[in-house]
């Protein structure tokens, strides 16, 4: 850590405290300075063992200008205050032994290890060997960022240094064996098989990881081997199947070709006779067709005489036609006069009966005048009798008047009620628009929670499935529970959440609340163990500090440009709140300005704060233990990402009230405009009363008026139904004088209609005896020409027939001729040639007609055509597939052969490592549940696999149980907490000590995160455990120790110091140290 007033003279002298003071060998050397000789390798001692670290040397090293560091053979305890360069001695053996500067956690390049402001560094380690100290030198260029290499002084290669490490089974990449402060933590992340390769390469014998890598090569092997094993005897018995298949084809091949040969010399003869079969049909046509030539000439000479007869008879019937319609025209006119006389006589029959028709309406006119007349007085005496019965209404109108004044005054209360209601209404609606008003705005601070809960979604999905879990279950505890802190935080500004989330740190941001520890423990067995969900969860103090005063006011800060402390910036719950105070101090931590931040030198001076923020940066102030010298460090401040948001909770507890109030005054309102309604309605049945009885009244005092406005309108309506009278009987002697004189005019018509009738049925009878005559005529000739038709029929059909003949003719001699040409071209013949013998020879056994031809080709070549997919190269692929065949079986035969060979080194290989590593997993397993049941714990350690033939699956699995109230779980980075995990990470080395075949073990503040008394019970056993005889070298780095610890005679105590007071390098003497402290030792009692 840099100070404020660090010098750049050297710094980071070591002493060495070892058992035996006065030995030379146990003393610390003096620190050398950078113009000192190097030294040469020391000889070998007998508490080292072999690849033991003797001397560290250190040149421009990280906080170290020249320092040099001699450890002892077994236990060695570096402590030191932080900052002061303990870890830098864990840097130094790692990149001097060819580790990774990856590996430390801290930087990825050699020369950021390389102290600042110079342009080189060194680093030494001497390794104690029986034949000879090993010295390995590494010199760091930073400008190249490159490293040179030296073995006892000479120049080397960066891997001949790494081959002599490892000869030394020095392995600074294997946690087992090197856990660096920054790689604590990655221990419990080691997955189950890294963890099996660190502690085979750790302790197990030097073939045990080797034969483990075999057999994960082998069994690779051995998978590869038995598919392409299977892969080739399928395929071989594909192939087999396939050619089994061919070897009938080439059978079949040879069958098809006879059949083909057969169907060749059918084709051949066919044309043949076909071309004999169509000559004989042209013969045959040829000579139907000369006869049918002559059956025509004969049925046209047979025509003539019927064509004369049919001329004479159709000239008789134009004859008959014209006398006929001479006659039709005389009995058309006839008829039209007949008709003529029918009309009159119709219209004089309608004359009458609209006659009959007036009379008969007359009558009943006659009829309902008096029926009118009868029912108008008997109208006229009932409304009399009701005259005359009626009251007298003289006093009806002051109970009107009475009843007018009365709806007057319910007019009157109806529009004020009304008027009211009206009110009512627009004050309902102004607050229910007030009402959606504020529900929007406490929607809008709704949504910014859901923001809160989206952002802790998106990146702790676990702890936001856990949030939902507690929602549903609360029920479950027995007080209250608080969500993740960050939910529970509502910034005043959101501008400040940079200084929260700084401040505390993302897993105590997550974290819930809890007052209770039984609570707790339900909600971690329910959320982590059996839901595997990561989350955290803290205990709040049973005392309240959420109201602690800061110990210094803020009014004497803001002379310094400090506005506020943090905890002023935000509210929360006060559980939340008084774990943050008691936690992280917020309330003794204030936030300054950029003014802050320009006199930051004098704040530090004046305030003595221990933490500050200004506007960008946080400072960190302490004090040294030593020197009380004041350490200051700034980082910059990160962005804030969760508590952005911000709620004013306040605002929305006023806007819950307010709505309360909105809805207490509906409430009211509604009540209001129920009673206006009622008392609305009441007054409106009571106007509809006083209405109806006025109206009754009005009709009472109205009534004598119209009653005799009725008689005397009814008297008027009787006298012109009096006067309006008719004469029926004059009516009916005009109306029977009138038929009479259309009866004779009548019988007259009728006479003359008879006389027309007579004379139309003279000129019918006429007409009738034409027509037959006619139709005798038209039947002779119909048959004349019935028989010419026929005649002209068959000699069409004749004729036809002889065209049809004559084509078929032509068409069989084309035919011939065609068939003459191809049946030549089939069996390659001239014109002028015959056919060959051979051809004869085979026609004569082949069928001679068409028909028996067709039937053999068509069952031959079905036959053939059931030989599909053949070809003349089946033969050859057959032959060539029985040579592959014989080939692959072969290469089958030794690709087995192999595979045996593979399966017998894997039982061997097998044979030779697990049972050796599950002997050495036994002993771990042992000591480890010894060193846990020293502890009042439980823990167990076991080989694991899930397939025993899986040898790259195979994995040490790490079980622990911390309370006797749970279970064994596995070591993982997530479910046991900081303490329980390192605690377990140093017992399982402990459990590796006394296995160990390297030659030391570094350890960097692995005691940081455990509790006292797992820190003292863990330091017991690493000291019982380290100064052991025959055990490896142990470096234990450790910033601080509790008191009243064991201490072994064995143990090597190396105390860091760092500072500007420290002395030169030269004038560091042990002795005389030693001399000067007993001296002191001796004058105290004489003082």
């Amino acid at each position: 850590m840099a100070t404020s007033n660090r010098k750049t003279s050297t710094p980071s002298p070591l002493a060495a405290k070892r058992a035996h003071p006065r030995d030379p060998s146990s003393e610390v050397p003096s620190k050398s300075s950078k113009s000192s000789a190097p030294p040469l390798p020391l000889p070998s001692s007998g508490p080292f063992v072999e690849g033991s670290i003797v001397r560290i040397a250190m040149e421009n090293f990280l906080t170290y200008d020249i320092c040099e560091v001699c450890p002892g053979p077994h236990l060695n305890m570096i402590i030191g205050a932080n900052g002061t360069g303990k870890s830098s001695i864990v840097c130094a053996i790692c990149l001097g032994l060819a580790g990774k500067p990856a590996f430390m956690g801290r930087a990825d390049k050699v020369g950021f290890f390389v102290k600042r402001g110079c342009s080189k560094g060194m680093v030494e380690i001497e390794l104690f060997r029986t034949s000879g100290n090993l010295i390995i030198t590494r010199e760091i260029d930073v400008a190249k960022n490159q490293s040179f290499w030296y073995i006892n002084k000479k120049s080397t290669t960066q891997k001949t240094v790494e081959e002599k490490v490892a000869a030394l089974n020095i392995q600074v990449g294997n946690l087992c064996q090197f856990l660096p402060q920054d790689k604590v933590g990655e221990f419990a992340k080691l997955s189950k098989i890294e963890l099996l390769e660190a502690t085979e390469k750790s302790i197990g014998p030097p073939e045990m990881h080797r034969y483990h890598c075999e057999l994960k090569n082998f069994r690779e092997k051995e998978k590869q081997l038995e598919t392409s094993c299977k892969e080739k005897t399928e395929y071989l018995e594909k192939m087999i199947q396939r050619n089994e298949r061919y070897k009938q084809d080439v059978e079949r091949f040879y069958e098809r070709k006879r059949h083909l040969d057969l169907i060749e010399m059918l084709e051949a003869k066919r044309p043949w006779v076909e071309y004999e079969n169509v000559r004989q049909e042209y013969e045959e046509v040829k000579l139907a067709r000369d006869r049918v030539k002559d059956e025509v000439r004969k049925l046209k000479d047979g025509q003539i005489p019927m064509t004369s007869r049919i001329q004479e008879i159709e000239n008789q019937r134009h004859t008959l036609e014209a006398r006929i319609k001479a006659k039709a025209t005389d009995i058309k006119e006839t008829s039209q006069k007949c008709k003529q006389k029918q009309d009159v006589i119709e219209k004089k029959d309608k004359h009458i009966e609209e006659l009959q028709q007036a009379l008969t309406v007359k009558q009943n006119e006659e009829h309902d005048r008096q029926r009118r007349i009868s029912n108008t007085r008997k109208m006229i005496e009932d409304l009399q009798n009701e005259l005359r019965t009626t009251e007298n209404c003289v006093n009806l109108q002051p109970q009107i008047d009475a009843i007018t004044n009365d709806l007057r005054r319910i007019q009157d209360e109806k529009a004020l009620c009304e008027s009211e209601i009206i009110d009512k209404h627009k004050e309902r609606e102004t607050l229910e628009k007030e009402k959606r008003n504020v529900n929007d705005q406490i929607t809008q601070f709704d949504n910014l929670m859901n923001q809160k809960e989206d952002k802790l979604r998106q990146r702790y999905r676990d702890t936001y499935d856990a949030v939902l879990w507690l929602r549903n279950n609360r029920d479950r505890f027995k007080q209250r529970v608080y969500e993740p802190i960050m939910l529970m935080i509502n910034m005043k500004d959101h501008k400040n959440a940079k200084y929260i989330e700084n401040h505390i740190p993302p897993n105590d941001l997550r974290a819930f609340v809890f007052e209770s520890q039984e609570d707790m423990e339900v909600f971690l067995k329910e959320v982590r163990d059996d839901r595997k969900l990561r989350v955290n969860a803290v205990i709040a103090p049973r005392s309240s500090y959420a109201d602690r005063a800061p110990s210094r006011p803020l009014s004497e800060l803001k002379q310094y440009g400090f506005f506020s402390y943090l905890r002023e910036l935000f509210d929360a719950p006060a559980p939340v709140m008084s774990y943050l105070c008691s936690q992280y101090h917020i309330h003794e931590v204030p936030v300054g300005t950029e003014r802050t931040r320009e006199r930051i030198e004098r704040v530090i001076q004046e305030t003595r704060l221990r933490q500050m923020y200004t506007a960008e940066e946080k400072y960190v102030v302490k004090t040294s233990f030593y020197s009380n010298k004041v350490i200051s460090s700034n980082t910059s401040l990160k962005v804030a990402q969760f508590l952005t948001v911000t709620v004013d909770l306040e605002q929305r507890r006023h806007l819950e009230e307010h709505l309360k109030e909105i809805n207490r005054k509906l409430q009211a309102v509604e009540s209001a405009l129920i009673a206006l309604r009622e008392t609305n309605k009441h007054l409106e049945h009571r106007d509809n009363e006083l209405r109806q009885k006025k109206k009754e009244l009005l009709e009472r005092k109205t009534k004598k008026r119209q009653l005799e406005q009725k008689i005397s309108s009814k008297l008027g309506s009787l006298k012109l139904m009096e006067q309006d009278t008719c004469n029926l009987e004059e009516e009916e002697r005009k109306t029977s004088t009138k038929i009479k004189e259309i009866n004779v005019q009548k019988a007259k018509l009728v006479t003359e209609l008879t006389n027309l009738i007579k004379i139309c049925t003279s000129l019918h009878i006429q007409k009738v005896d034409l027509i037959l005559q006619n139709t005798t005529v038209i039947s002779e000739k119909n048959k004349l020409e019935s028989d010419y038709m026929a005649a002209s029929s068959q000699l069409r059909l004749k004729e036809q027939h002889f065209i049809e003949l004559d084509e078929n003719r032509q068409r069989l001699l084309q035919k011939c001729k065609e068939l003459m040409r191809r049946a030549r071209q089939v069996c390659n013949l001239g014109a002028e040639q015959t056919i060959p013998q051979e051809y004869q020879t085979a026609f004569q056994d082949l069928p001679n007609t068409l028909d028996e031809i067709d039937a053999l080709l068509t069952e031959e070549r079905s036959r053939a055509s059931c030989f599909t997919g053949l070809n003349p190269t089946v033969v050859a692929e057959y032959t060539k597939r029985e040579e592959e065949i014989e080939q692959l079986t072969e290469e089958l035969k030794i690709k087995k052969v192999e595979l045996d060979k593979y399966r017998e080194s894997i039982s061997q290989v097998k044979e030779r490592w697990l049972n050796p590593l599950k002997e050495l997993v036994e002993k771990i397993n042992e000591k480890f549940s010894n060193f846990f049941s020293s502890m009042q714990c439980a823990g167990e350690v076991d080989l694991h696999t899930e397939n025993e033939e899986d040898y790259d699956k195979y994995g040490i699995r790490i079980r622990v149980k911390f309370r006797s109230s749970t279970q064994l779980h596995e070591l993982t980075p997530h479910h046991q907490s900081g303490g329980e995990r390192s605690v377990s990470t140093m017992l399982y080395l402990m459990a590796l000590q006394e296995l160990n075949r390297c030659p030391f073990r570094v350890v960097d503040e692995i005691n940081q995160g455990m509790d006292p008394i797992n820190e003292r019970r863990v330091f017991e056993m690493v000291v019982n455990t380290a100064c052991k005889e025959n055990t490896s070298q142990y470096f234990f780095i450790t910033p601080k120790l509790l008191q009243n610890l064991p201490y072994s005679e064995k143990m090597t105590v190396l105390f860091v110091y760092n500072g500007p007071h420290m002395l030169e390098p030269n004038r560091w003497n042990l002795k005389a140290f030693q001399r000067r402290r007993r001296r002191i030792t001796f004058t105290q009692p004489s003082q």
